[in-house]
């Protein structure tokens, strides 16, 4: 695999800074030892440290031969799942509980590399920014980080993101232009019956029954309602409801995600679902109550500098081991909001085999760290890219 050989000298140390991350999860705005772990390495590097910006986020800043005023960010996410680690390995995590189960510590880790070996050789003119963040899980860390003045401060032209896939064999890359991940948005669902005995179901209304018909007419939004090149999911992943064997309850509630790429199509499923609720249960003689909030928009990378993307990785591993046109994700990245902030672009490297015990968010998961210096040396070979030394 071509990777920078003094990256590769130090694969040994990358793989050390991996494990020591992953005996160490932490969740969301919680980094405080993820965060100093990083700091000190940075400094080691000789690395001007910034930190504060959503509560533990990280930035260095290492200039090169010259500062021509240009300047580029590459980010990586450092927070943990609440998940409680499957694997027995010297290095599992220590905190019960809380897992690396998503590969943030090789995140992380990946860029730290890069880092060492950018300051080592400083063989590019301008400034590159190190964005280490919180709360990818949910915790909406990529937008604090903004909010909190993450561009004003560190103003870059372009921003960049990667993230391992198992399923995509160690050494091959895949990026587009347009959707890699999906919005989200979140749901509550109460159904209003009236309670009753069970034996006497006449005299009820029972929500249990309005809320089951409510499952597959929920469906109806995606097979029915949105076009058929237009992707769109549906999921209801809870329902609660009733407190003994011969009581129809009074409520239900149904709980679940929706997914969708374009913000008109999650426009189309909240306004369908709440048409859906309403009429199911006004069919029963209930009442429904739809609580929508939306999550992450979709990550939609830029054209322009997911060509670059594409390019920096087909030259470490040849073109025919870039997807160029790979499926997009349902699931959701925060890194979509410093996407909507400035033009960059979003990557997978592949994380090898993807049976059962290695897929994401799954108690069994672990980094592959084979694919550590091949991640840094992707990032350094970007640096370099965007930021082109001047001749003479």
């Amino acid at each position: 695999m071509p990777i920078i050989n003094r990256i590769a000298d130090f694969h040994a140390d990358m793989t050390g800074w991996r494990r020591e991350l992953h005996q160490h999860p932490e969740l969301s705005y919680e980094e405080r030892w993820t965060s100093e772990f990083v700091a000190k390495r940075l400094e080691e590097f000789g690395i001007e440290v910034h930190r504060g910006l959503a509560v533990t986020g990280v930035v260095g800043k290492l200039v090169g031969r010259s500062d021509n005023g240009k300047a580029i960010g590459l980010r990586a996410d450092m927070d943990a799942l609440p998940i409680l680690e499957a694997n027995d390995t010297p290095y599992k995590s220590q905190n019960p509980g809380r897992m690396h189960a998503c590969g943030h510590d090789g995140h992380t880790t990946m860029l730290l590399g890069a880092a060492k070996y950018l300051a080592e050789t400083r063989n590019f003119d301008g400034t590159v920014y190190f964005i280490f963040q919180p709360a990818e899980e949910g915790g909406a860390g990529g937008e604090r980080m903004i909010q909190d003045g993450l561009f004003e401060k560190f103003p870059v032209e372009t921003v960049w993101g990667m993230h391992n896939i198992p399923g995509i064999p160690v050494g091959e890359f895949a990026v587009k232009a347009g959707p890699m991940m999906a919005g989200t948005s979140e749901f509550d669902i109460v159904v209003h019956g009236r309670g009753g005995h069970a034996a006497m179901p006449h005299q009820n209304v029972d929500p249990v029954v309005i809320a089951a018909e409510l499952v597959g007419a929920l469906q109806s939004i995606a097979s029915r309602n949105t076009h058929p090149v237009e992707s769109v999911v549906v999921s209801v992943t809870q329902i609660h409801g009733g407190d003994a064997y011969n009581v129809i309850p009074p409520s239900m509630v149904l709980r679940g995600t929706v997914r969708a790429y374009r913000d008109e199509v999650m426009d189309l499923a909240e306004a369908r679902m709440r048409q859906v609720v309403d009429g199911v249960t006004m069919a029963h003689g209930g009442r429904g109550e739809v609580d929508f909030r939306r999550g992450y928009p979709a990550t939609i990378n830029h054209e322009a500098e997911t060509e670059i993307a594409a390019q920096v990785a087909a030259a470490l591993v040849g073109a025919d081991k870039v997807d160029r046109n790979p499926t997009p994700s349902m699931g959701g990245e925060d890194f979509a909001y410093m996407l909507n902030a400035r033009p960059g672009s979003y990557v997978w490297i592949g994380n090898g085999a993807a049976d059962a015990g290695a897929m994401l968010h799954n108690p069994g998961y672990d980094f592959n760290d084979e694919v550590l210096p091949l991640g840094a040396s992707y990032w350094s070979k970007l640096v370099e890219a965007e930021l082109p030394r001047r001749e003479g």
